[in-house]
């Protein structure tokens, strides 16, 4: 699923009334250093997956020899700790708020609910009754 949210982002920074993010000064397009950590872990993970899954296999696989297993343990180890998946936290790419995270669309229950208030979210509908 490739997920387009650039007229959305521009949205967002021309409008100064999206809940939990205020009058604040930007000075890059992350809203603070908590996402900029997060965003650096996730661009090391994705550009090391494919070589940290190959050598996991090796580690994991019975049918090698302990040797192989062991040197398997050694390269896992050189990697940087940012490039282990794990410690990607998800946080709402708004306003970087840790909590509530609404997957699919990777934003805060409170800025989604927002936006979904006033249309600005393809395929999200109010539900109403009566």
């Amino acid at each position: 699923m490739n997920l387009n949210i650039s007229n959305l982002g521009k949205f967002i920074w021309k409008s100064q009334a999206v809940p939990g993010y205020g009058f604040q000064q930007v000075r890059n397009k992350w809203a603070n250093w908590l996402m900029i950590r997060d965003v650096k872990r996730r661009r090391m993970s994705a550009e090391n997956f494919l070589e940290r899954t190959r050598i996991n296999a090796m580690r994991r696989n019975d049918v090698l020899p302990i040797e192989i297993r062991e040197l398997a343990d050694k390269e896992i180890n050189k990697f940087e700790m940012n490039a282990i998946p794990l410690r990607i936290n998800n946080r709402c790419v708004i306003t970087s708020r840790p909590r509530g995270i609404v997957k699919e669309w990777r934003m805060s229950r409170i800025v989604w609910r927002h936006l979904a208030d006033y249309n600005k979210l393809s395929g999200v509908q109010r539900a109403m009754w009566g």
